[in-house]
């Protein structure tokens, strides 16, 4: 099975084609988020160049489905992870893709799934970024990434007949929430919220195996699992005006209305000067109240006579597995079936 992967889009792709691979360059990665650089990378599989109505190009990636997953899970976290940790990951993400690849067919020009929908790709299965799966070609993969991926072949994650729809993020921050609370009004049983003290510094016993299981642009952030953030309420009131457009005036109060299981805040009133509004769900609330992106939507706000403290809990949206937490769960001796069983309940290993 093929999957055709979006890389970038540019207004012309710089390339360079080598005998069995080829280079991208300026390829833009984390984007929107606070790591979000360029990186030239290389790739191997088929390289197709589209061109857009807009007259930019896309870099579409065309490759077996089992050499991507090699690239995702040592991209998503380091290829020096522990084993079970990274086929885990192969499992999930092998889950992932396929629901994605099904779900970009089109019969009599319709779309047969909401995860086309939520993906949002059109000319291509899935993109290369955090918006899908992170997917960065060859430069951090060794043979132990193989190795996972061989190990786990065609293995993928049910629930019932139903391969499952395996969300993930960095950092639950202690507990991982509910499907709902980030995107569908729709429960997902497996995508329940659970308890995860594997990811609490306290807890982590050999920080250098953790930071084995991280790549060097996450290494860079420190506080993944308690974090804080302070504006004064002009410096509030120019971020919110910059990311939503609107002028809300003097930033007065931010009052969280619903919160998930977790603790993440999906409907937040915003409340200026000049207007005020409800906001949702969790992305929406980090995209406006950062220069880039809060790291999750799990915080308290401390109201200062001109200034606003938001102290917070995780990185990402903190559904499905937590990668940090499963790191450590595979350090302290779990099986990557033990793993998935901890962070999607109910679910069973299965080969198609």
């Amino acid at each position: 099975m093929n999957i055709r992967v979006g890389i970038l889009t540019a207004p012309h792709i710089d390339f360079e084609q080598r005998a069995k691979t080829f280079i991208l360059r300026n390829v833009r990665i984390g984007i929107g988020f606070h790591w979000d650089r360029c990186e030239d990378q290389e790739f191997a599989g088929q390289l197709e160049v589209i061109r857009n109505a807009d007259g930019t190009e896309t870099a579409v990636n065309i490759i077996d489905l089992e050499d991507y997953l090699c690239s995702v899970i040592s991209s998503e976290m380091s290829a020096n992870s522990p084993m079970e940790l990274l086929k885990a990951h192969a499992v999930i993400s092998r889950s992932w893709a396929i629901r994605a690849i099904e779900a970009n067919r089109v019969t009599a020009g319709k779309i047969q799934s909401s995860v086309y929908e939520q993906n949002g790709h059109i000319s291509f299965d899935v993109c290369a970024d955090d918006h899908c799966q992170r997917y960065e070609g060859l430069g951090r993969m060794n043979n132990r990434a193989v190795e996972a991926v061989r190990a786990t072949e065609g293995e993928v994650l049910s629930y019932g007949d139903e391969i499952c729809d395996c969300r993930f993020h960095k950092c639950c921050g202690g507990k991982t929430e509910e499907f709902e609370t980030c995107w569908e009004d729709k429960h997902v049983p497996y995508l329940e919220s659970v308890d995860c003290p594997f990811c609490a510094p306290d807890y982590l016993k050999d920080t250098s195996a953790l930071r084995q299981s991280l790549n060097d642009y996450d290494l860079e952030t420190n506080d993944y699992h308690d974090w804080s953030v302070t504006y004064s309420a002009s410096e509030l009131r120019q971020i919110i005006l910059d990311k939503s457009h609107i002028d809300f005036g003097e930033i007065t109060d931010l009052i969280p209305l619903k919160r998930g299981k977790s603790g993440r805040i999906y409907e937040l009133e915003i409340v200026g000067t000049l207007r005020r509004q409800v906001i949702g769900k969790e992305l929406t609330i980090r995209r406006w109240l950062s220069p880039s992106c809060l790291k999750s939507s799990w915080f308290d706000i401390k109201k200062n006579c001109d200034s606003f403290r938001l102290e917070g809990h995780g990185w990402g949206h903190g559904v499905g597995l937590c990668q940090i937490g499963a790191a450590t769960m595979a350090i302290e001796g779990y099986s990557y079936r033990d793993i998935l069983a901890h962070y999607y309940p109910g679910t069973q290993c299965r080969i198609l």
